[in-house]
């Protein structure tokens, strides 16, 4: 990503046993030692929204025209690029990392072409480091809080990977270990809109939890097109400047804005079919 991340988004969600929370935001310890037991079921979630500042600024070039607003623009591959005809899922493969990937999908229940898609929409699929006032960074871009819960939630889903993934932070900028966080991640949002009606969630569905957080992404999901997506978000005008939306955008445009994005990798099924 560049240096000036403006995106203002909460990828944040607690595990239990391995996750305290203080003052409404994540202090998480792990002791990689240990094997990490969570209760069955999905975990309980807290998204605090836009707590961080400084996250990477979302693109709406191209697509529909967002009722005046200012738009955002890719720096240093930020906010990805085009995926004309679904490509994603070979953009991703053609990475050294890329089987890696997808295997990590695999693991973790998720479609890798969902998991595809949203590293094209976080990155373009390159490993970018934070910015400045932001600890947004990987493939995937996520913040550390994020990371650590969300690689704690994928280890107690599947404990076979402790073994084969880096440990600790330094696991966020390998994009191997960073998919398991990053499927899991995708899999709970992906489990909480089925939760609130949306019986088969595809990636533009969950895009709305990866990119507004949890209130404000369910708000999305189940908005209808004709909705303003201002009045669902709990943003500032500057904030919502920063990340290409004006205040007559209206969800059905952001909703055109990521399927011109991704193509048909926009409405793939998020959980792998069993």
């Amino acid at each position: 990503m560049g240096t000036q991340h403006k995106d203002i988004r909460a990828r944040r969600r607690s595990t239990t046993s391995a996750i305290a929370i203080c003052s409404g935001m994540f202090v998480v310890s792990i002791s990689w030692a240990q094997s990490i037991v969570l209760p069955q079921g999905l975990p309980p979630q807290v998204k605090p929204t836009y707590t961080e500042p400084g996250l990477p600024a979302f693109n709406f070039s191209g697509g529909s025209t967002l009722g005046g607003g200012s738009g955002g623009s890719d720096t240093g591959g930020g906010s990805g690029g085009a995926d004309a005809g679904g490509a994603a899922l070979d953009t991703m493969n053609a990475q050294s990392w890329g089987a890696q990937a997808s295997s990590a999908a695999s693991a973790m229940g998720v479609n890798a072409s969902a998991l595809a898609a949203t590293c094209i929409m976080e990155s373009g699929c390159k490993n970018s480091a934070g910015g400045s006032g932001s600890s947004a960074s990987g493939v995937w871009q996520m913040i550390d809080s994020t990371y650590t819960a969300d690689i704690a939630g994928a280890i107690a889903l599947d404990p076979s990977i402790a073994a084969n993934i880096t440990a600790g932070l330094d696991g966020k900028m390998d994009p191997a270990t960073q998919a398991y966080a990053a499927a899991y991640e995708l899999r709970q949002d992906a489990l909480l809109l089925q939760k609130n009606g949306i019986s088969n969630p595809t990636t533009l569905d969950t895009r709305t939890l990866y990119q507004f957080g949890q209130q404000g992404g369910l708000a999305v999901a189940q908005a209808s097109d004709s909705e303003n997506l201002s009045s669902l978000l709990s943003l500032t005008p500057s904030q919502l400047a920063a990340n290409g939306i004006s205040l007559n955008t209206t969800v059905g445009q952001w909703r055109q804005t990521i399927t011109s994005k991704l193509g048909s990798s926009a409405s793939q099924v998020v959980l792998a079919q069993k």
